[in-house]
């Protein structure tokens, strides 16, 4: 299977802050591995198979989509923002590791890429607990393939990732 993503560079611009500035090539690896570490831990080996496989082929039904669009893709677009974040402002290349600053700007402190990475986090299990409530309950009728993982496959992680503090 060739590297598909299910999300655009399109899609993250769009829905985070992320300027239309930025490299494909740079954030990319972010959105491949949030959705390989989050999304599958998610929906579990077999959904999140039969989705790359419709978008591959081209043959994704309409319920499939629609669970992608309103709800898979919002989860992504800011868990692979929070991480991009992180390492946004560094390039790793054959004579070490460089951090990069314009001229005409200065560099946010660690509290606040902290700030801004636990912003999108914060987000992202926003839209985690709605795709997770829309599994819930329609699952069991239009994504049959939620239920049918294997001992080796990942299986779905029902859990939701409160990482905001308090709540009272």
């Amino acid at each position: 299977m060739a590297q598909v993503l299910l999300v655009t560079r399109a899609d993250i611009l769009k829905l985070t802050p992320i300027n239309g500035n930025v490299d494909t090539d740079k954030i990319t690896p972010f959105i491949k591995s949030a959705q390989d570490i989050h999304i599958q831990d998610i929906l579990g080996t077999d959904l999140y198979n039969r989705i790359l496989d419709g978008i591959e082929n081209s043959n994704l039904p309409a319920d499939y989509n629609a669970l992608l669009v309103n709800y898979i893709q919002p989860v992504l677009c800011h868990l692979a923002a929070a991480d991009f974040y992180m390492f946004h402002g560094y390039e790793i290349a054959n004579g070490g590791i460089y951090r990069h600053q314009s001229e005409n700007s200065t560099t946010p402190s660690k509290n606040e890429i902290d700030m801004l990475v636990q912003r999108q986090r914060d987000i992202g299990d926003h839209y985690r607990r709605r795709l997770l409530d829309h599994l819930t309950f329609e699952a069991p009728s239009k994504y049959p393939e939620y239920y049918t993982n294997n001992n080796e496959d990942m299986q779905p992680n029902t859990r939701t990732r409160y990482t905001s503090g308090w709540v009272l």
